[in-house]
């Protein structure tokens, strides 16, 4: 029990250091294109900003699927990577099909995957509507300013 805490715990801190590069990685890429942003005309950088940070965000989330999939492939839960990945994305995106059970030995992981992706998607969501919200408010003070 003690082996799957602490391997399930590396993962958990791996995959939250992860998301939190990308958002600050995110946050770096909104104050550059600041001035970009706040320009005519808003309606395509509103767009190209959404589909920006939703494939930032997908990216994030595929990339801990994939390393709870190895993580269970390097210490042979599944007798291949697909079946890793195949588990992993089911758990990680809290699906849970059931057709799969992790061995006993190993069962604690996919509480703690599920509980990474559910955090995951969580902070990432919220992520993904703070940069709409500070497009929207820098159109919208740009807008305000050229009317005065």
């Amino acid at each position: 029990m003690l082996m799957q805490l602490a391997v399930g715990t590396a993962m958990l801190l791996l995959n939250i250091t992860i998301a939190a590069i990308a958002a600050l990685m995110l946050e770096l890429v909104f104050q550059r294109a600041h001035t970009w942003l706040a320009r005519e005309p808003h309606g395509p950088k509103l767009v190209l900003s959404v589909a920006g940070v939703s494939l930032a965000v997908l990216g994030v989330i595929t990339i801990g699927m994939w390393l709870w999939a190895l993580l269970y492939y390097a210490v042979g839960v599944f007798p291949t990577f697909e079946h890793c990945l195949y588990f992993s994305s089911g758990i990680y995106t809290t699906l849970g099909l059931g057709d799969t059970l992790l061995p006993k030995d190993w069962r604690l992981l996919g509480g703690m995957e599920a509980a990474n992706g559910f955090l995951t998607f969580g902070l990432l969501t919220a992520l993904l509507i703070e940069a709409l919200r500070q497009v929207r408010l820098k159109q919208a003070l740009t807008r305000r300013n050229e009317r005065n």
